[in-house]
């Protein structure tokens, strides 16, 4: 008997789309960073400002950054749901795994907050 435990709504296809996809998105990414740092001759602040103040790296970027975080919220999600169980902590393991899981999704929005902060200079970052 199959039991989907510790879910809401949880679905396996989707998790491993989500998890290729992002994956997809963040090799692209790393792909078109790298591609400006070889084709820039004269590398130096204001290049890299301009290139990364462009809309369009911006949007790239924040997509970069929810890709990363659904990345790493699939990958956390399995790793506590398949180490944090009864048979290793008893009948108090599902007050683990959500402490856990909320710590995960806490470090996983101040991951995301940050960087777009930065990206799109908000809370008076602006330089």
């Amino acid at each position: 008997m199959v039991i989907n435990v510790g879910s809401l709504g949880r679905s396996g296809l989707r998790d491993f789309v989500l998890q290729r996809v992002s994956a997809v998105v963040l090799g692209l990414y790393g792909l078109c960073i790298t591609g400006f740092f070889a084709t820039t001759p004269a590398m130096d602040h204001g290049a890299l400002v301009g290139f990364m103040d462009s809309v369009t790296m911006k949007v790239f970027t924040t997509l970069a950054v929810v890709s990363l975080a659904m990345h790493a919220w699939v990958g956390m999600w399995t790793v506590g749901t398949d180490y944090i169980r009864r048979h290793y902590f008893g009948r108090g393991h599902t007050v683990y795994l959500a402490v856990y899981q909320l710590v995960c999704l806490g470090t996983i929005f101040v991951y995301v907050l940050w960087p777009l902060s930065v990206v799109w200079r908000l809370g008076g970052l602006a330089a």
